[in-house]
């Protein structure tokens, strides 16, 4: 069936250049070589086959489609595959290779434009998640399909369910000398307005564990059965415990994911005490370096919401301030960064 959407070129240029971002297989063989996340996946599906039996399942941003073959080894009556890039075109290949192409229904189109050949679904699986979780704005749509196609009688299942994301701070002075301090001196020149930019663009990356300085500390939960595009603009406190002395020059985020529907729940994290991910963690460089103690604190608030010019840009507001009975190293701020 073919969809009833415009194609990319139709769209305005931050959309056309989102899709067109994921035309090649490159991106795909990053994320397809990524084991903990496709691991998982493979895991919730096929170690829950009693859920999938006989069951409409949604792939929405189904990519080459190997959570819709996944759910078609574990028993699904049909599955239906929705992208908007034009890797639907091997994918569609991939599934006829695979010998499935009579189980697996592959639409090319916005989910919100394509017509689905079944008027609702019993699951919906997507890998939906950016960069710091909500970066490229996916969410929306899979919360679009979840209202528009999942079985409303409350029996319906989503595959994963649950994202967390984490907060720490982070010791990294030569990096942030070598990136931020960069600028100071440039073949001689003054070159701190570029150093204004560089503080405010988040620097995906891998940090070391040995870099962290406090424990985690959870700052939001969304419950994919529950949250609403509204909800992903938030504005929530944090409480950061100090585990060492040292400095902090940077707060990290990450996120972890659960597929809670599963007999055994599955679980992965994007954390720096987890095994590497393609999302890295996400850094977000302070004006100022703190100097923290064992037992002290940072607090503060973190705020997010889509970007005004471009919704699957981000836009990040941190409050901190360390909790110290030293009045000599207390120290706080508001630094805003840009997602883009």
């Amino acid at each position: 069936m073919a969809a009833t959407g415009a194609g990319i070129g139709a769209l305005p240029h931050s959309e056309a250049h989102y899709f067109n971002s994921y035309n090649h297989h490159g991106i795909h063989e990053e994320m397809l070589k990524d084991e903990v996340r496709t691991k998982s996946y493979r895991d919730a599906i096929y170690n829950n086959k009693h859920l999938f039996k006989d069951k409409v399942v949604l792939d929405v941003g189904c990519g080459t489609s190997i959570l819709s073959m996944f759910a078609v080894k574990a028993g699904a009556k049909h599955v239906i595959g929705v992208d908007m890039s034009t890797i639907i075109v091997k994918a569609r290949e991939i599934v006829e290779a695979n010998g499935m192409s009579d189980k697996i229904t592959l639409l090319q189109g916005k989910m919100e434009e394509v017509e689905l050949p079944f008027p609702e679904v019993d699951i919906i699986i997507s890998e939906w998640m950016g960069y710091f979780l909500l970066y490229e704005s996916m969410m929306d749509t899979v919360l679009w399909a979840r209202d528009k196609y999942l079985r409303k009688d409350g029996k319906g299942l989503i595959f994963p369910d649950k994202a967390t994301i984490f907060m720490a701070g982070i010791e990294d002075g030569d990096y942030k000398d070598e990136k931020i301090g960069f600028w100071d001196n440039v073949y001689g020149f003054d070159y701190t307005p570029l150093k204004v930019t560089a503080l405010t663009e988040p620097l995906v990356d891998t940090v070391e564990l040995k870099a962290v300085v406090t424990d985690p500390s959870p700052v939001i939960t969304f419950d994919l059965y529950k949250v609403t595009v509204e909800d992903l603009a938030f504005k929530m406190p944090y409480h950061i415990p100090i585990r060492r002395t040292d400095y902090v020059h940077a707060l990290v985020s990450w996120f972890d994911i659960e597929f809670s529907a599963c007999h055994k729940p599955v679980r992965f994290s994007t954390g720096p005490h987890s095994r590497y991910t393609h999302w890295k963690q996400t850094v977000f460089y302070l004006a100022d370096v703190l100097t923290v103690q064992e037992g002290e604190a940072i607090s503060g608030v973190l705020s997010c919401k889509p970007n005004a010019k471009n919704r699957r840009d981000l836009d990040i507001e941190i409050d901190y301030k360390t909790e110290t009975d030293n009045a000599g190293r207390a120290a706080e701020g508001h630094c805003t960064y840009t997602m883009a």
